[in-house]
């Protein structure tokens, strides 16, 4: 048959409604993990996810002819409804997040509506494809599996293309935010497919419209949450994931949240007559930070604000660079999430005058060190971790950047939250203690249970560029506190950890972590991640997490 006369037989309103439907699902698949992650947290909500989808979607390919025969062209029209009714379902499903439990509580909600979705379209737009490219006078061999290997690179195309485009959009109106997308993602299986059906799609849109707090202002979060002590100030989808800004009524304090973890928070409730010249932290492990103004110089002197310069990875609320700033210390911070240098201006008092740079910390210090030459006394690492492990910034590599900007006498100090009997800890120490010669490491505060198997903490590593010395810390003098009580009980590290008890290496683990191997953590990672989920449970109650 000549090529010219199959194309003419080739049913292009099928074949385009076949595709059409197969770009759609694949566009739902990173805004279900987006729909999971403030409850469950970005890496577990990914940790089925992929075998989930697989899964369905074979079902739905080899149950295709049988869903045909049975459903006829309502299995079509059902789509759309499905769709509108999803978020509806899981909705009620998230609230249920503490009974099922983390990484079930993903799977069971995926259950109710994306993975029969899934399988649904999957068949649907199958039997399409099939019937458009008309391949029948060429066997059944080809008449299967060129319409299945074509979806399959169709459906892969499209999710690779909505992973590179959402982390763009997401926020930029509320149809592009998580609960947004969802209902956009319905609206275009309605037009794909249109019937009489989606009557039945009204109650649905009307309870979200009416009752979905994940939706419009936060009126509706707090009519759920101040019922538990809370308020939610602000709130916005970015790049980094949903963050928002909640105030402890009962205790006074205040935290900004970014998906199912804390960046920092702050005391608000305070004596009256008490003035510090920065904001109390409610966690330590941000006061200690400071202490690298403290670390004692080559030849034991005290090191001196005036003209010193600092780098800090990751904002947070601005705790740490704040206190620099406030020091007299040139500040320059690096904050991939624009949202997060918004709201630590807005919510918690961090100075809008000090040199932000939103970018991604990697690009900024490749840039940087190439460009010019050693120019930092001190470096601040605190990147987000614990809930979503960002590894790459962790790499030899990335370090070995960090290590070219330090000065010959610069100190550097690097916060980690992991397990510290867990794989990646002791991967990441001896990564930084490779690259850094001269280290101590200390935890934020000691185990409560010391017969838990598990032990995750926020560790900070103090580390000199010169091994020429130990690493002392000087003894604080009282403007180092700047008048904060916080600061005068948490500056000076007092629990110590034993390097030694990282260089063990498990069997088949690296002794460093190299950036072409950051995949291999990841499996690692999840484990830490649905730790850190439990934790954060103890900190928040579950409705709070589920109102987000």
């Amino acid at each position: 048959m000549a090529v010219d006369e199959y194309i003419r037989r080739i049913d292009a309103t099928r074949l385009v409604k076949g595709v059409g439907l197969l770009f759609i699902l694949a566009l739902y698949s990173p805004v279900m993990q987006l729909v999971l992650s403030p409850v469950y947290g970005s890496l577990p909500s990914h940790l089925f996810h992929n075998f989930g989808v697989a899964l369905s979607g074979a079902a739905g390919w080899f149950l295709k002819d049988q869903i045909q025969k049975r459903g006829g062209r309502m299995a079509a029209f059902m789509l759309p409804v499905l769709a509108f009714w999803t978020p509806t379902i899981q909705y009620f499903v998230l609230q249920q997040s503490s009974k099922l439990g983390n990484p079930t509580g993903p799977i069971v909600t995926q259950f109710f509506g994306y993975y029969p979705l899934i399988m649904l379209t999957v068949a649907v737009a199958g039997k399409q494809i099939q019937y458009a490219l008309n391949l029948e006078s060429h066997g059944d061999l080809v008449v299967e599996h060129v319409p299945l290997i074509g979806s399959y690179i169709l459906y892969s195309f499209g999710e690779h293309v909505a992973r590179a485009i959402l982390p763009r959009i997401i926020g930029v109106t509320v149809v592009f935010t998580r609960a947004g997308l969802q209902f956009l993602i319905a609206a275009l299986y309605a037009v794909v497919i249109p019937s009489k059906l989606l009557l039945l799609t009204i109650p649905s849109i009307i309870f979200s419209v009416t009752s979905d707090v994940h939706i419009g202002g936060v009126s509706g979060a707090n009519s759920i949450i101040q019922k538990e002590g809370y308020s939610l100030l602000a709130r916005q989808e970015s790049n980094t994931g949903y963050i928002s800004v909640l105030e402890n009524n009962h205790d006074g304090f205040r935290v900004m949240r970014c998906d199912h973890s804390l960046l920092g928070g702050q005391w608000t409730k305070v004596t009256p007559g008490y003035h510090p010249q920065v904001e109390d932290p409610i966690y330590a492990v941000f006061v200690m930070l400071e202490a690298a103004r403290l670390v004692e110089s080559e030849h034991g002197e005290s090191r001196v604000d005036a003209g010193s310069k600092a780098l800090v990875i990751g904002l947070g609320i601005g705790t740490t660079p704040a206190a620099f700033n406030k020091h007299g210390i040139d500040t320059t911070v690096v904050e991939i999430d624009p949202v997060v240098h918004k709201f630590a201006i807005e919510y918690f008092n961090y100075p809008s005058k000090g040199v932000t740079v939103i970018d991604d910390a990697t690009r900024y210090v490749k840039q940087a060190q190439q460009s010019s030459k050693a120019q930092y006394d001190y470096i601040v690492h605190d990147v987000f971790t614990g809930g979503a492990e960002p590894a790459e910034l962790f790499t030899y590599e990335f370090l070995q950047d960090l290590n070219a900007l330090l000065r010959d006498d610069g100190v550097i100090a690097i916060n980690y939250a992991g397990d510290l009997n867990l794989y990646p800890t002791g991967l990441i120490a001896r990564t930084i203690r490779a690259i850094f010669p001269t280290c101590r490491i200390f935890r934020e505060q000691l185990p409560i249970d010391e017969n838990d198997v598990s032990d995750f903490t926020n560790m900070v590593f103090f580390c000199k560029k010169s091994s020429t010395t130990p690493l002392t810390f000087r003894s604080p003098v009282s403007a180092d506190y700047l008048g904060s009580r916080a600061r005068e009980t948490y500056l000076i590290p007092k629990h110590e950890i034993d390097p030694a008890i990282f260089e063990t290496i498990p069997e088949n683990g690296k002794r460093l972590l190299i950036q072409k191997e950051v995949g291999l953590l990841h499996g690692f990672l999840d484990r830490g991640a649905l730790k850190h989920w439990g934790i954060m449970r103890q900190v928040m109650p579950a409705v709070v997490w589920e109102s987000w």
